[in-house]
């Protein structure tokens, strides 16, 4: 009986062994005719990725255009040359090719040539008449692919503004980098087969994917109008041998910004190269050495191009000076603490706690009224309207007029108002505030809070930035800005308009006077810290038409040699910018039309 049971047991072994086989078998077959026919083509196309190597194509990026559809910034079609070394045949003719093409040293072309790698990147940003040379003596294993290097027709006009691309055309500064992601574009692939050697199959070619374009920017800015601005300013840094220069012209009721200048410029084609005004600012360097000569460092190097490339007007504080009593004037008739009949006495100097704050008329303006203390921008009286306030009444103003907080500008890397913290403003950080010093704001900010006290309290963004628009002229962005209102009431506003135009046609600001033009503007005089170093900063904003305000400019003049004051130097600047922008915009005949 155990041995039938045995055979028995053995033979059901077997069986459920040969089912099991069987089975597997049927799976394993089943998978097989699965893989080989319904996932064939994903398969076949995995093989394929495998003996595929890949090289990009750049995107064309976007155009840079002003508001007239000038373009301000474009491509130039350059080469990359690469070589694959599974592929050469002929090394030493690759070698000598490249090096005399390219002018690169026999051992740096050698041992990328050398390497065992998929794709070696040799050069570039090649001259396409050059790309074109090499590709024409059909070396094995060389690859010449068409790419695309930005490309500034005006040279260093808006240069700061605009900015520049680096290597791989990514944006660096300006409103290249501010709109990268729309400027930008998207790559393409060239797919070649190879073998499993890495040699390129024949018969297959190549494949490709076309990149897209990158969108146009439209912006705000007036070529005709930044290139007149900067011709002033460098006239300006020339005649008064000054630092720099910086002049900004924007829309008052829009914020959109027609130009924006910082001489001296540099020019983004090549803004790698230290500029003759960068490497004279280096202390010691009166004749002028090149930067070779000089033997600088990379950081010392890499210091000065930064501060090349700064766009003073967004990047850089300063104390205003008289140009802030817009401000404090503005805060005074808002609280009630000054009317424009409100009368003062000035004995040329102002005593604050034991601290002793002459007014730039030494001898005094005696008996006047506010709006000729405005005129003649008084210190002591504006010091005064500014301790009636007190501190906590004057910070609101600061909070309400914007001040303690960026512009919100499309440009990279705004600076912030540097004020008193509320806490440690005492009377004397009061007065000084008062009347411009003693804290830091960036030229933007201020023109800004200006635009908004003469816009019936409406505070805009300024901006570049209008729209994008596809290869066919498709707008595919609009860009829209806040607008912040009740910034001062709409009297208070009409009131500033009228004491400006005065300080124009009357007061300190009468350079900038232009027959049957309402202008309305405000000096500064402010000093470069340390008080002792005999270094000034003149400037000048102004504004048209004062009745109605569209535009509205300003003009900084840092340290300039012999006459310093802002009445004097940087007003004119922004008369003569006045002159030549205002009948081209149509706002010069509508003002002579409407003077009675």
């Amino acid at each position: 009986m155990l041995v039938d049971y045995n055979k028995t047991f053995h033979r059901k072994k077997i069986t459920v062994t040969f089912f099991v086989c069987v089975a597997i078998l049927v799976f394993l077959f089943g998978r097989l005719v699965y893989l080989m026919v319904a996932k064939a083509d994903y398969y076949e196309k995995k093989a394929t990725e495998l003996h595929e190597r890949e090289r990009s194509i750049k995107a064309a990026r976007g155009k840079i255009l002003d508001c007239n559809g000038t373009v301000l910034a474009d491509n130039r079609t350059v080469c990359t040359v690469s070589v694959i070394h599974n592929q050469i045949e002929d090394k030493e003719k690759v070698i000598e090719v490249l090096c005399t093409e390219l002018g690169l040293s026999e051992d740096y072309i050698r041992k990328r040539v050398e390497k065992y790698s998929s794709i070696e990147r040799i050069k570039s940003n090649v001259d396409k008449t050059i790309g074109d040379r090499i590709r024409n003596y059909d070396l094995a294993g060389v690859k010449v692919d068409e790419d695309y290097k930005r490309y500034y027709p005006y040279g260093e006009l808006g240069s700061k503004v605009l900015g520049f691309t680096g290597g791989d055309n990514q944006g660096i500064i300006g409103l290249e980098v501010m709109y990268e992601d729309y400027l930008k574009g998207q790559e393409g692939t060239i797919l070649t087969v190879t073998d499993a050697k890495g040699i390129e199959v024949a018969d297959h070619g190549e494949s490709r994917i076309d990149p897209i374009p990158g969108g146009d920017l439209h912006i705000s800015m007036d070529l005709n109008i930044q290139s007149y601005a900067t011709q002033l300013a460098y006239q300006a840094m020339e005649n008064k041998e000054a630092d720099s220069v910086s002049i900004i012209v924007m829309k008052v009721k829009t914020g959109e910004i027609l130009a924006m200048v910082n001489v001296p410029e540099f020019d983004p084609n090549n803004p790698f190269e230290l500029t003759d005004y960068a490497l004279t600012s280096i202390s010691g360097n009166d004749a002028g050495l090149s930067a070779e000569e000089l033997n600088l460092t990379d950081k010392e190097k890499q210091d000065l191009l930064n501060n090349m490339w700064r766009n003073a007007c967004i990047n850089d504080t300063y104390e205003p000076g008289s140009t802030f009593k817009i401000i404090t004037a503005a805060a005074g008739l808002e609280s009630g603490v000054v009317t424009p009949s409100s009368t003062f006495s000035c004995p040329g100097f102002i005593v604050v706690e034991d601290r002793k704050i002459r007014c730039h008329k030494t001898t005094g303006h005696g008996s006047e009224d506010f709006v000729h203390a405005t005129m003649n921008s008084c210190n002591p009286v504006f010091i005064t309207v500014g301790l009636r306030m007190g501190r906590d009444v004057f910070y609101s103003y600061f909070e309400q007029f914007g001040l303690l907080k960026k512009t919100g500008i499309d440009l990279p890397g705004e600076a912030a108002t540097i004020m008193h913290k509320k806490d440690n403003i005492g009377a004397v950080e009061l007065a000084t505030v008062s009347f411009g010093q003693s804290f830091q704001i960036t030229p933007i900010e201020l023109l800004v809070t200006a635009a908004s006290i003469i816009n019936d309290g409406k505070r805009i963004t300024p901006h570049f930035g209008v729209k994008v628009t596809d290869t066919q002229g498709n707008v595919t962005k609009e860009f829209d800005y806040p607008v912040q209102t009740g910034i001062v009431s709409e009297e208070t506003s009409a009131v500033m308009r009228e004491i400006l135009e005065k300080v124009v046609s009357e007061g300190g600001g009468a350079k900038a006077y232009i027959e049957g033009v309402r202008i309305g503007g405000k000096t500064a005089t402010s000093q470069t810290l340390p008080r002792n170093s005999g270094k000034y900063i003149a400037s000048f904003i102004g504004f048209a038409p004062a009745n109605d305000p569209e535009i509205i400019a300003m003009a900084i003049i840092k340290h300039p040699q012999g006459m310093y004051y802002g009445g004097q130097i940087a007003a004119p600047v922004v008369r003569q910018l006045f002159e030549n922008i205002l009948p081209y915009l149509g706002i010069m005949d509508y003002n002579i039309n409407s003077v009675s």
